[in-house]
C-alpha cells in the first residue's frame, strides 16, 4: 500500500483517486476550493464532473497543500495553467526523491514549457514522471478497460507508477520519452477542437479523417524538433489519445469545437462547456512555439487564426485545402531533424 496525494479534484483527478483507492492505496484528494472540498466530503460524489459516481469512504479530502508531505506519490491533476503555482505551494512539503506524477495536459504560455519541465524547474529534488493516453475520466471511473503510458527519465520511477496504477481494467505501459508523451497529450486537444469545429460546420467523415491524420503529422513534427521520438506519436499518448479525443462527446475540446463551428464565439463555447478547454491555451502556445523554432504546422496556424484572430472556420478549411502541392511522406523531414 502506498500513501498517495492527488492534487486536483476535477474529473480526471477524482477518477484517478478512485482507481488508486481500488488498488489498495491510501488516497487523499486535494482541492483548491474549500467549499468544493466540503461538498466532496458531504456527498461523496463529484457532481459537476463525475455525476453518479460514488467516491469510496476510504478517500480523504483536503484543501491543505501539506497533504503531500510524506506521500509516496503526488499526482498532479490540476489544469495546466495552474500547475506552476501548485508546484510552488507544495515545495516546502516535498522531500528529496519524492515522486511527482503529472497526469494533466498542456503547454505553458509564454515559456512554452511542458509540465514536466515546469515541475523539474520548481521541484528539482523530485523524481518526475508523466502519464498520458486515451483515458476519459467518465470511463475510468466506471472501470471500463483503459490503457495509458507512463514516462520518466528513470525506468524505476516508471515501473513504480506502473505497479501503483495497474489493475484488471487499467493497463499501463512504460516509456522514457517524456517530451513525446507530453506533447501528444497536449497537441491532440487542439486537433480535437478542430475536429469539433468540422462537426459543427457539418463536414463529413472524410474531412475529419484527413484532419486527424495530418494533425498527427504536425504533432510529430513539433515533437521531433523538441527531441521526442517519432514512434511515440504512433502510440497511446499520440494516435491513441488523438482518436478518443477527436471522436468522443466526453471530450470537452471536441464539444467546444462543435459550438464554435455552429457560430458561437470562443468565449461562449467555453462558458457553455463549463470546463477548462485545454485546446485553446495549447493552440496559442503551440502556434507561438512552432514559429519560434521554425516548424511548419498549417493546421495549428489556421486554428490559431480562428480562435484568436476571428477568422471564419470555413475560410480555414479553404486555406488548408488550397495549400501548395506536397509529398505525403515525412521521412525526409524527420531524417534531417
Amino acid at each position: 500500500m502506498k500513501k498517495i496525494c492527488v492534487l486536483g479534484s476535477g474529473g480526471w483527478g477524482t477518477a484517478a483517486a478512485i482507481l488508486l483507492h481500488s488498488n489498495g492505496h491510501k488516497v487523499t484528494l486535494w482541492s483548491y476550493d474549500k467549499k468544493e472540498c466540503e461538498n466532496l466530503k458531504l456527498y461523496r460524489e463529484n457532481k459537476p464532473f463525475l455525476p453518479g459516481i460514488s467516491i469510496p469512504e476510504g478517500i480523504d479530502f483536503t484543501s491543505d497543500y501539506s497533504a503531500v508531505k510524506g506521500a509516496d506519490l503526488a499526482v498532479i491533476a490540476t489544469p495546466s495553467h495552474g500547475i506552476r503555482n501548485v508546484a510552488k505551494n507544495i515545495r516546502d512539503y516535498i522531500s528529496e526523491g519524492q515522486i511527482i506524477l503529472n497526469i494533466s495536459k498542456g503547454i505553458e504560455e509564454g515559456t512554452y514549457m511542458t509540465i514536466s519541465q515546469i515541475l523539474t524547474e520548481e521541484l528539482p529534488k523530485c523524481r518526475i514522471a508523466v502519464m498520458s493516453g486515451p483515458s476519459h475520466a467518465e470511463e475510468v471511473s466506471r472501470n471500463i478497460p483503459t490503457t495509458n503510458v507512463v514516462a520518466s527519465s528513470d525506468i524505476e520511477t516508471s515501473k513504480l507508477v506502473q505497479d501503483v496504477f495497474m489493475n484488471s481494467t487499467f493497463r499501463v505501459y512504460t516509456s522514457d520519452d517524456i517530451i513525446g508523451v507530453e506533447l501528444g497529450g497536449s497537441l491532440k486537444n487542439v486537433i480535437a477542437l478542430c475536429c469539433g469545429i468540422l462537426d459543427g460546420l457539418g463536414c463529413g467523415d472524410n474531412t475529419k479523417a484527413a484532419l486527424m491524420t495530418r494533425g498527427l503529422v504536425e504533432m510529430t513534427r513539433l515533437g521531433v524538433a523538441m527531441g521526442a521520438k517519432p514512434e511515440t506519436f504512433s502510440g497511446l499518448s499520440g494516435i491513441g489519445d488523438l482518436i478518443v479525443t477527436c471522436t468522443s462527446m466526453h471530450s470537452r475540446n471536441r464539444r467546444a469545437g462543435i459550438l464554435i463551428g455552429q457560430g458561437k464565439s470562443v468565449d461562449e463555447a467555453q462558458q457553455e462547456v463549463n470546463m477548462v478547454v485545454e485546446g485553446v491555451r495549447s493552440c496559442k502556445a503551440a502556434y507561438e512555439l512552432a514559429n519560434r523554432i521554425g516548424v511548419e504546422m498549417p493546421i495549428i496556424s489556421e486554428a490559431y487564426k480562428v480562435l484568436f484572430e476571428n477568422q471564419k472556420p470555413i475560410d480555414a478549411i479553404y486555406n488548408l485545402m488550397g495549400r501548395e502541392k506536397k509529398h505525403e511522406s515525412e521521412s525526409d523531414f524527420l531524417h534531417t531533424m
